[in-house]
């Protein structure tokens, strides 16, 4: 819908990358991919135009518009390149788990993207926080939060690049199981479960086993201690690398001493019943201490999700293409599930181009910019016009359905036009091959 704009942003891409090479170390040092890449456009002078401000606005869109996923989650989409643009997804993180991005194109591309993973603000001026953002040429981003809570993760390709790619987002427990062979099933009483008829409150989770079962090393770390108390019996402490205390309780016998190095499954001790367990089944008793903080649930740092994506039903030969909505019109919703989630109803013969397709939907773009999920089936192509009229003397050709002097591309007279789509006034027309908007004729 943006060609006319193409050997603009083809000079603009040459000459921001060209500057960023020439920016002090002590200021690429300091600042994100993105921050670089803004500041590279801006010493060029090129700061404040259009197109800079098009791309700034998709990405300020993507983080406020952001719809509501459940991980794990696969999309396929296009990024167009005339046409700036961002994607992304809220989603619902615990303490404990790694949120995990994996982005790959379909064929070779050296578009540079900026992977970053932002939280609402509590900053009554930011309404967004950005909490980490990919090195530069990297394709994959982990981040494991500190609080439970929704993060939003973005991913934008750089001006004038793009194509089709595959987003895949998913969440793993940060430590590895601690009994060998053993799996969340085998937990039976959970963190802050209650105690000594009330008095005190389960820090831990137990986990069921075999006498004998080997305890193993949940992460990397240090051996902190070995021991026997009355309440944990033969017990082992190991401090990871991220700070954590892990707490391994009732072994039977321990099989490392304090000071030694472990690596992730490595043996620590053999299931039993020890200490204050002696009346029940043998089982590990494995907590979790953070620094400053005293115990937390370990549960969601074990934890493995089901790991199985909705099959792909939705036609991805139509990623990147212009669709338009049925006579009867379409219902476009925030997120893709159908419970209470309907954004907007959509009139007939409107416009959208799907940007991705997951399951059975289609995330779609308007042509204003707003965003959404249909479902796939809905859609129409754009193969049949809907009227064919001869348009008046000096009609103006828009790039988009906009009055913006910067919209117009050409102006014809006395030619034919067939109209595929309708929007807020306008008609998307294709005019001696080429295809663009034009005031609607119907209202002429």
């Amino acid at each position: 819908m943006r060609l006319p704009r193409l050997l603009a942003l083809l000079a603009l891409a040459v000459v921001s990358c060209d500057v960023l090479e020439e920016l002090p170390n002590r200021l690429l040092d300091r600042r994100t991919p993105r921050e670089r890449y803004e500041a590279g456009l801006a010493a060029a002078g090129l700061g404040t135009t259009g197109l800079v401000r098009d791309w700034t606005a998709a990405g300020a869109r993507a983080l406020s518009a952001a719809p509501v996923v459940n991980l794990p989650v696969e999309e396929q989409g296009y990024f167009a390149p005339e046409e700036p643009s961002a994607l992304s997804w809220r989603v619902a993180v615990k303490r404990g788990q790694r949120l995990s991005l994996v982005v790959t194109f379909a064929a070779d591309s050296t578009a540079r993207l900026f992977l970053e993973v932002w939280r609402d603000s509590r900053d009554t001026v930011q309404k967004f926080e950005r909490l980490i953002e990919a090195d530069s040429g990297v394709r994959t981003l982990q981040w494991s939060p500190r609080r439970d809570g929704e993060l939003i993760v973005r991913v934008q390709p750089e001006l004038l690049r793009g194509g089709r790619f595959t987003a895949r987002l998913a969440v793993d427990p940060v430590l590895a199981f601690p009994v060998q062979n053993g799996g969340e099933r085998d937990i039976r009483s959970r963190f802050g479960a209650p105690r000594d008829g009330g008095r005190r409150d389960h820090h831990g989770v137990d986990i069921f086993a075999p006498r004998g079962t080997p305890a193993l090393a949940a992460a990397d770390g240090v051996v902190r201690g070995v021991g026997v108390t009355s309440l944990g019996g033969k017990v082992v402490w190991l401090r990871d690398e991220d700070g954590h205390a892990l707490y391994y309780a009732h072994l039977d016998r321990q099989y490392v001493t304090e000071g030694q190095q472990v690596k992730t499954g490595d043996t620590l001790g053999f299931i039993g019943n020890t200490g204050n367990a002696r009346t029940t089944p043998p089982h590990l008793h494995f907590g979790i201490y953070a620094r400053g903080e005293g115990p937390v649930d370990p549960w969601y740092f074990v934890y493995r999700l089901p790991s199985v994506l909705p099959r792909l039903h939705a036609d991805t030969t139509r990623l990147g293409a212009w669709l338009r909505t049925p006579e009867r019109g379409a219902e476009l919703f925030s997120r893709p599930a159908k419970e209470d989630s309907i954004a907007r109803e959509l009139p007939g013969h409107i416009p959208v181009r799907v940007v991705a397709a997951m399951g059975d939907w289609y995330r779609v773009r308007l042509p204003d910019g707003a965003t959404g999920y249909v479902v796939a089936r809905s859609l129409e192509s754009l193969v049949r016009p809907l009227e064919v009229t001869t348009l008046g003397a000096s009609t103006r050709v828009l790039s988009t359905p906009t009055e913006e002097r910067e919209a117009v591309v050409r102006e014809v007279g006395g030619v034919k036009a067939e109209v595929f789509a309708w929007f807020e006034g306008y008609a998307l027309a294709r005019i001696d091959g080429r295809t663009g908007w034009i005031v609607d004729p119907r209202t002429d």
